[in-house]
């Protein structure tokens, strides 16, 4: 009898002792397999600023909301087929994407066949960063503030080009805002991509770029380019001591954002608790310093006021991009 007493209770040791183990190495996000895996779709290649705020925020998410969440890079089209799919997608707000506004104030006046409407397929979560956008001369404007570039600029009709890097961009519209602003006709010359632009500024072959500071602040520092002015509301944080274009006399003002949207008709209380998770997530010290060490703000809002961003910035570009006459090839 105490034979089987005490065989019983080295099974039942054994058991617990079996059970721990199996908890032990049981992988963190096994804990929540009863949770559906919350999909973070990215319209754009890794490694972009898009895709690296996107995996800061997931990671911070998922213990907040307590569900596994995943980044899934889509690219293509300038992030406009991802938000293809997100429209398709099921309303449960599991499926979401973190896009650029570009995709939902830009394209909207330019293409004809987006394939999904900007202000009526999308359930806005939260804003999660803005940035906006720098004026920088090259080695062929002579030194001087952003009113002695313009004024280079229309004096020499025939070199006055500015470089982007790409075609039917923010950047791009912000510099269509600063030319009629400034009542200094500039052409555009676009490029694939911020380095071969950033590399014609060097050697003198367009005299001044519009693009995000991120690529060419460096380049600024070193004293190799001049960032003369930025198009944001107020002063960048990274360049205290240059001015944006209103304050410099250029009444223009442009700047852009990262928003996150699931489909439409997403439960309220869903989208509301997923978008106080990214209001919490951007509260912490680190991940706001990590993201604006890609050159942007943590900006955070709700989504009904997210809605109202897009809708505003959607009207404010209507004219400019009308008035630009830019048809895509």
């Amino acid at each position: 009898m105490m034979m089987k007493k005490m065989n019983r209770r080295l099974a039942g040791s054994m058991m617990a002792a079996a059970a721990a183990l199996a908890c032990a190495l049981t992988p963190l996000g096994a804990l929540a397999q009863d949770k559906p895996t919350l999909r973070l779709l990215v319209g754009f290649a890794p490694g972009g600023s898009v895709d690296v705020v996107a995996r800061l925020l997931a990671e911070r998410l998922r213990p907040l909301l307590d569900q596994p969440v995943i980044v899934e890079n889509k690219p293509g089209a300038g992030g406009r087929l991802v938000l293809g799919e997100v429209k398709r997608a099921p309303a449960d707000g599991n499926t979401l994407v973190l896009s650029p506004s570009g995709a939902l104030v830009i394209s909207p006046w330019i293409y004809k066949n987006l394939g999904y409407e900007p202000t009526q397929d999308f359930a806005p979560i939260a804003r999660v960063a803005t940035f906006d956008f720098a004026v920088t001369a090259g080695s062929a404007i002579p030194a001087g503030d952003i009113r002695a570039v313009m004024a280079w600029l229309k004096a020499h009709p025939d070199r006055a080009n500015y470089g982007t890097s790409g075609p039917g961009t923010v950047p791009h519209f912000a510099s269509v805002l600063l030319s009629q602003a400034s009542g200094v006709p500039l052409m555009h010359v676009p490029y694939k991509g911020g380095a071969p632009a950033v590399q014609d500024l060097l050697g003198g072959q367009i005299p001044i770029m519009v693009d995000t500071a991120s690529k060419t602040i460096e380049h600024h520092r070193a004293g190799r380019l001049r960032i003369v002015a930025v198009t944001g509301p107020a002063r960048s944080a990274a360049l205290p001591d240059v001015p944006t274009l209103k304050e410099s006399g250029i009444d223009a003002t442009a700047e852009a954002f990262f928003g996150l949207y699931g489909p439409a008709n997403v439960p309220a209380d869903k989208a509301k608790r997923l978008s106080d998770a990214v209001n919490e997530a951007l509260k912490s010290p680190d991940l706001q310093a990590r993201i604006r060490n890609l050159g942007l703000v943590p900006h955070y809002a709700s989504g009904p006021q997210l809605a109202e961003i897009q809708a505003g910035d959607l009207k404010r570009w209507e004219r400019p991009i009308k008035a630009s006459g830019y048809t895509p090839d």
